[in-house]
């Protein structure tokens, strides 16, 4: 029993029939049939539940109403004549005795069909999403969220860890992103930063003594949006582990996600562990990214050797990639759509050529293949029927347009998916160092807390000259789903020696550690835990989830791609006397000449 309502409006069922009830929410809609007689759907969280009016006064007390009022009725339950099966509620409706609003809509036009939300314009949902919320199928969503986070939770206890906040106002730390920074108003000139991940914070409680930790942590840099990325903040599952190793972590998450997405999934099924591990740069010579989707059953080869030197300008000197799909049964218009949206997406032309039935070389490029046409096949692997995809280039554009040759012909070309299920992998042995495209110097190549593979002796080994630099590898790795990259982690530096070196292979010296990372290089040097961690991405995993394309799809409150919430009008201008406060002033660009 409830004080406002007696039943919410997904409750009622045939048995309650004879009841006297109340229920709440908001009107969704209205039928006339005549005078006398209408049809109304009341809707709150719980779902839907059908009045009928049966007489001029009653009917006359709805027509009052506008949608979306929200209204309290009382009356009694009866058995439909016309069920509707689709509606846990489809057997009963209700007879009103009492009407009441309790919130009137002052509006006679919505800005959107609130249950065809989704086909308005992303400007004004993002404005009214207080509205689009109302939408069973958006809410579904968010409700979906929750009920993941409240499963990840409760699995990461199970496995015995220990959820601690860490703190929202800190410094400003080189984490790859622009921060977002927040003026000290007793403290002019200074600012706080919202952290980008609580990187260091997670480490600092390692070396404080606790074992495991885990936050479903709020995370904000100021970076461009993407469909799997949200600008402004976003959430992740953070967890670090003491006196643990990489295999301790692929343990943990192989234990906690695969039943997590195989009961809140759009597909039921969910690979378990242990997860397939492939290496960095074989990811990138197999599938032409270092995030693979497993679903699908194709693999890049390197045809160089074949058809570099076949007669064709665009191959000549460089890097050949073959995507070899075979049980082919596309147009020729389709497959030249195929090779024009994968040229849209890489950056790189796409090529084809095709083996028939019989066995011999026809379409796109085949004139140039067919006085090669055996050791092609060969090669290759080719049978008949058998659709050859091509890139070329230097090895990365190579790699990168065969990986989206495979991700186009696996969702195009039947039998080459399993798209309804979630398939996991491990990317492994990623590169320590690269060398900068803008630089051209040694830079990280994704996270400098990251323990080398050999350790000291590595570093010292390259220092002196005696290993590439850019052949060491990293005890770090990033978790896959579906072509997603859920996560990066890694085992973590901590020894303060092996930091330094590190770092100076990359020209920064011990006092530049000290500087930017004080805290946690002055907390190792009282003897810090080896320790590893990761973090997944909560955003990205229910959109997973949920099937969504975008990820706004799942934010509660989302912002635009601008990175402006709409709705709140955000960012917004504050007053002279707040800046005045903060000790700032606002410059005005001036007009370029």
């Amino acid at each position: 029993m409830m004080q406002s309502r007696t039943h919410n409006c997904g409750q009622l069922r045939l048995e309650d029939a004879g009841k006297s009830v109340k229920i709440v929410g908001w009107m969704e809609n209205i039928r006339e049939v005549s005078s006398a007689l209408a049809f109304i759907v009341v809707r709150d969280f719980y779902g839907t539940t059908q009045v009928v009016a049966e007489t001029e006064e009653m009917v006359r007390a709805f027509k009052a109403v506008t949608r979306e009022s929200t209204i309290s009725v009382e009356g009694a339950v009866r058995e439909r004549a016309s069920k509707n099966p689709k509606l846990p509620t489809g057997d009963i409706e209700i007879v009103p005795e009492k009407l009441e609003v309790l919130g009137r809509c002052r509006y006679n036009e919505l800005p959107f069909q609130i249950n065809r939300s989704r086909e308005a314009d992303e400007a004004a949902r993002l404005r009214y999403r207080y509205l689009d919320l109302r939408n069973p199928e958006v809410k579904a969503n968010i409700v979906l969220r929750s009920k993941v986070i409240s499963a990840l939770r409760r699995a990461m206890e199970a496995q015995g860890f220990m959820e601690i906040t860490t703190p929202i106002l800190t410094v400003s730390s080189p984490e790859g992103a622009r921060d977002y920074l927040v003026p000290a108003r007793n403290h002019p000139g200074k600012f706080y930063a919202l952290p980008q991940a609580p990187q260091q914070f997670k480490q600092l409680l390692m070396a404080s003594g606790f074992d495991r930790y885990f936050q479903i942590a709020p995370c904000f840099r100021d970076e461009d949006a993407r469909a799997d990325r949200s600008p402004g903040e976003f959430y992740q599952l953070d967890m670090e582990m003491a006196f643990a190793t990489q295999e301790d972590v692929f343990e943990v998450l192989e234990a906690v996600l695969p039943p997590i997405f195989a009961e809140y999934g759009k597909y039921s099924r969910a690979s378990g562990a242990p997860f397939r591990r492939i290496p960095y740069l074989e990811a990138l010579e197999k599938y032409g990214t270092d995030k693979p989707d497993l679903r699908i059953d194709l693999v890049a080869q390197d045809a160089t050797e074949l058809l570099s030197g076949c007669g064709f300008g665009p191959f000549e000197g460089q890097v050949v990639k073959a995507v070899a799909v075979s049980g082919y049964a596309g147009s020729r218009k389709q497959t030249d759509k195929l090779c024009a949206d994968a040229e849209v997406q890489s950056g790189n032309k796409a090529y084809w050529f095709r083996v028939d039935e019989k066995g011999e070389i026809v379409g796109g490029i085949a004139k140039f293949v067919q006085p090669i046409a055996e050791a092609v096949k060969s090669g290759l692997g080719l049978a008949p029927g058998t659709l050859v995809l091509l890139a070329a280039g230097n090895k990365g554009a190579a790699q990168k347009a065969a990986g989206v040759l495979i991700k186009l012909a696996g969702a195009e070309c039947p039998g080459h998916m399993d798209a309804e299920k979630y398939e996991f992998c491990w990317i492994v042995d990623f590169p320590m160092y690269e060398i900068g495209e803008e630089s051209g110097q040694l830079e990280f190549c994704h996270n400098p807390f990251s323990m080398p593979k050999g350790g000291l002796e590595t570093l010292l080994a390259a220092e002196r000259g005696e290993v590439d630099p850019l052949s060491i590898t990293a005890d770090q790795y990033d978790l896959v789903c579906n072509g997603v990259e859920l996560s990066s982690g890694a085992v973590r530096n901590h020894e303060p020696d092996i930091m330094i070196k590190a770092f100076e292979l990359v020209n920064l010296g011990e006092e530049d550690v000290k500087a930017k990372f004080p805290a946690m290089y002055n907390a190792f040097c009282y003897g810090a835990p080896p320790h590893a961690g990761i973090a997944p991405g909560v955003d990205r995993m229910v959109m997973l989830l949920a099937g969504e394309d975008s990820i706004r799809e799942i934010i509660p409150f989302p912002m635009n791609k601008s990175a402006q919430d709409l709705m709140m009008g955000a960012p917004g201008e504050v007053t002279q006397k707040q800046l005045d406060e903060l000790h700032i002033a606002i410059v005005k660009d001036e007009p370029k000449e």
